[in-house]
């Protein structure tokens, strides 16, 4: 019993390796390229090779040129009907593209489609660029450019960590009647802070959740960090600001918020090293470059 198992897992590890190693091959055919997910349409414009794409999705509004061409709709809820009415002789998706009977559906029509593993860490970002640019036939010589140069926001983004380490930070998605919700782990908002080596105050919880005027004051952030998407459903920056649970706050007590894209901060493409930089550069402004103490952390 034991072995088979063992047989099991070791299949499936292998399976998984060689899907992974399969999602960057080189596609045969990119001249007509609908992509679902913005991060992987932000890469496609990075290598200058926007002009091959037929379609994208709701969420690639990066650069705004891209929302010119055909919808696909949204990542996670494609329709076979819309993606092959363009022609297109690749899909290019995310990891989360969906639903996966779709896929299955314009696999089996002889659509190749390509799934970008995704890592969400700065790392990962370099990868899955690198792997776009696999699949798109990218020269080594281009790639590696492509490599250095979004290696230089990771460097930078390293030399602040040690600086930003002890300072609490809360990540605002969007606020509800009142009450705020934040970015526990698992969420692209903990990768986020994560990248940049604050500490995330809700990192105990579990997913995006609706945190209580009492959460908010124990937690007491020294800084939040708000994705335009929260300004935008909550009315404004002010209402995000003037919010009780966030008055409540040192960073609400201070007005210590930073305001972001939405898509740049979390949607773990190129750009989010970018929003990564700026992010912990604003962090670092408010304290005069100096970290908080541990002392004054209790």
């Amino acid at each position: 019993m034991i072995q088979t198992s063992f047989k099991i897992l070791i299949v499936t590890l292998l399976a998984c390796t060689t899907c992974s190693l399969w999602a960057c091959e080189e596609a045969e055919d990119v001249s007509r390229i609908a992509i679902a997910g913005g991060s992987l349409t932000e890469i496609v414009y990075l290598l200058g090779l926007e002009e091959n794409i037929v379609g994208t999705d709701t969420t690639s509004l990066y650069p705004s040129s891209a929302q010119n061409f055909p919808s696909i709709g949204y990542v996670r809820a494609l329709s076979a009907e819309g993606v092959i009415s363009l022609r297109p002789t690749l899909l290019l998706g995310e990891d989360d593209v969906g639903p996966v009977t779709v896929v299955d559906q314009l696999e089996k029509l002889g659509l190749t489609v390509r799934t970008v593993p995704e890592e969400k860490t700065a790392q990962g970002i370099i990868e899955k660029s690198d792997c776009v640019a696999s699949i798109l036939g990218v020269s080594q010589e281009d790639k590696t450019k492509l490599k250095e140069s979004l290696q230089e926001y990771v460097t930078r983004i390293e030399s602040m960590r040690d600086k930003l380490g002890r300072i609490r930070v809360t990540l605002i998605f969007g606020i509800n009647d009142g009450v705020p919700t934040v970015a526990g782990s698992g969420t692209s908002g903990n990768a986020l802070l994560e990248m940049i080596g604050v500490d995330n105050v809700f990192s105990n919880i579990s997913g995006w959740k609706p945190v209580s005027l009492e959460a908010m004051v124990e937690s007491n952030p020294q800084v939040l960090v708000v994705p335009q998407r929260a300004v935008d459903i909550s009315g404004g920056q002010e209402v995000v600001i003037q919010n009780k649970s966030i008055q409540m706050t040192e960073a609400g007590k201070k007005n210590q918020v930073v305001f972001h894209d939405t898509m740049a901060l979390l949607g773990f493409g190129p750009r989010t090293l970018e929003a990564a930089e700026d992010v912990a550069m604003q962090i670092l402004s408010m304290f005069s470059g100096v970290a908080v103490s541990k002392a004054e952390e209790n």
